[in-house]
């Protein structure tokens, strides 16, 4: 099994770039897990409490379960990934059976931040975006799929996304194996990838 990590800031287009990766190879073969998914369970806070959560420090992620569930799919194990809801802040107590595939693209803002899952990445990816360009997808985002209003949007970007992506996200770049600028649509990066899958694939 090949492991891609695909890590990078809120709204830099990481999504963009696993659709682009997906689309070119066959399907079944890839599947897809999101950092999002392993955020820590909050069931014993009240929703006041979970508000103030900071979800862009690497703490808010159970990277123990991810871990633990990466290991489990390389043996060739299916695993039940939790069901997380923005709206409430937690976990929805559903989850999603899924199977080992030959390649597992795991994607998140904060996925390189853990060394003991970057041990696991056979492809370290980071996507650069312009700052601006981020916060536009951010709030774009947020307001139709989160049900967010522009204030707390831009409250939460300055107060926790800008100094958490300084802190914790742009270092990371430097374990990366390719960074793809996405400011413009990337075709030769995201093929580079493609063919190192197909290699390994075949």
């Amino acid at each position: 099994m090949l492991i891609i990590g695909i890590a990078g800031g809120t709204g830099c287009g990481k999504t963009t770039v696993v659709n682009q990766i997906l689309n070119e190879l066959p399907e079944g073969e890839v599947g897809v897990i999101s950092q999002d998914s392993y955020y820590m369970d909050t069931t014993h806070l009240s929703y006041e409490e979970r508000v103030k959560i900071n979800f862009d420090h690497p703490r808010s992620i159970d990277f123990e379960l991810l871990e633990k569930h990466l290991r489990e799919l390389r043996k060739g194990n299916a695993v039940d990934q939790p069901v997380y809801s923005f709206v409430k802040h937690n976990r929805t107590g559903d989850t999603i059976n899924t199977k080992p595939r030959k390649v597992m693209i795991v994607e998140g803002i904060l996925i390189l931040t853990n060394p003991e899952l970057r041990k696991l990445f056979d492809i370290k990816i980071f996507v650069h975006a312009d700052s601006d360009e981020r916060l536009i997808r951010r709030l774009k985002r947020d307001i139709s799929e989160r049900g967010r209003d522009i204030d707390e949007v831009l409250t939460r970007y300055q107060n926790t996304l800008k100094p958490m992506h300084q802190q914790f996200i742009e270092p990371m770049k430097e374990y990366a194996d390719i960074i793809i600028p996405n400011n413009k649509y990337n075709t030769v990066a995201v093929d580079i990838v493609k063919t190192i899958i197909n290699e390994k694939l075949n």
